[in-house]
């Protein structure tokens, strides 16, 4: 493996921001809105992966355990209800276990014509350490179950826990997915190098998910709002020159507290209002970017 290879993984090809084809959303919109709430289900006790602990304390976790289950009893039904008065459909990173655990949140978040793309099985589950049969048994296990549980097929994926191999990209693209959202590289779509098929990256965001914003950063409400309206009005008045994206990922255990969703319904009510916005979900983004502007990495084009 030469200098180059060692130093670049080599899955999309370098395309400096000011030097590319234009995009053009749809409406001669400026910026393409998606939000991603991730609908999860956490084991309290999970098989042990040598490579990463699940919780850090000792099992059983009950009050990590706890905190995350108030998304499914509670919070999602703030957040989505929010969500629908401004309009703004939910593109849904779903551990597919869900589908079993608490199917009751699954129908509702299809009946509001949300979209599905897979978290994997469980978020407490890593793809770190296995071998190319058990990555691709949870493919298949996510398309199966989406599809029996809510009649869609996915089309996207956000590995679980963000845990990855070198062949996942290829195995997205050999079954037919057309996009993920595990390449935080750019603020449009782009192209992935994959051995067959095709794939492209969604702009996904670690900058600005509520993870992020009140975990790692420890922002307010309002500041983690302020962050969210800055980040909208800069890529909206770059989309002038050429259609952005804006991803904003969630979690209703954090976003859907009480003192939290006031100021994130402040978010939606402005963007909702300011009139760049093709409010969308991730794969009418994909869709658009494939059927419009869409042209091949260097392999597996």
């Amino acid at each position: 493996m030469d200098t180059v290879q060692r130093a670049d993984p080599q899955l999309y090809d370098f395309k400096p921001y000011r030097a590319r084809p234009k995009i053009v959303w749809p409406g001669g919109k400026q910026i393409a809105v998606w939000v991603a709430p991730n609908l999860e289900y956490y084991e309290i006790d999970p098989p042990a992966n040598p490579h990463r602990k699940s919780w850090t304390k000792p099992h059983p976790d009950v009050v990590g355990f706890s905190h995350r289950d108030h998304s499914n009893r509670v919070s999602h039904w703030r957040m989505a209800e929010v969500m629908s008065k401004y309009g703004f459909p939910g593109s849904v990173s779903l551990s597919v276990a869900l589908c079993q655990h608490h199917p009751e949140v699954v129908a509702d978040a299809n009946r509001r014509g949300w979209e599905f793309f897979s978290h994997g099985i469980y978020n407490t589950r890593y793809t770190y350490g296995m071998d190319e049969a058990q990555e691709r048994a949870i493919i298949e296990d996510s398309i199966r179950t989406v599809r029996e549980a809510t009649g869609q097929t996915i089309r996207g994926w956000l590995a679980p826990a963000l845990t990855h191999t070198t062949r996942t990209l290829d195995l997205l693209a050999e079954y037919g997915l057309h996009y993920t959202c595990d390449l935080y590289h750019d603020d449009q779509p782009q192209p992935v190098k994959v051995k067959s098929g095709r794939l492209i990256s969604i702009p996904y965001s670690l900058e600005v998910n509520d993870h992020y914003g009140f975990f790692v950063y420890n922002m307010s409400p309002r500041d983690y709002a302020d962050a969210l309206i800055r980040q909208y009005d800069r890529l909206a008045t770059e989309g002038e020159q050429s259609g952005t994206v804006m991803c904003i990922p969630l979690h209703a255990y954090l976003i859907g507290q009480p003192h939290r969703i006031g100021p994130f319904a402040e978010v939606l009510k402005h963007i909702a209002a300011d009139g760049r916005a093709w409010i969308a979900r991730a794969g009418e983004i994909a869709d658009h970017y494939y059927d419009h502007h869409y042209q091949g990495a260097a392999h597996g084009a």
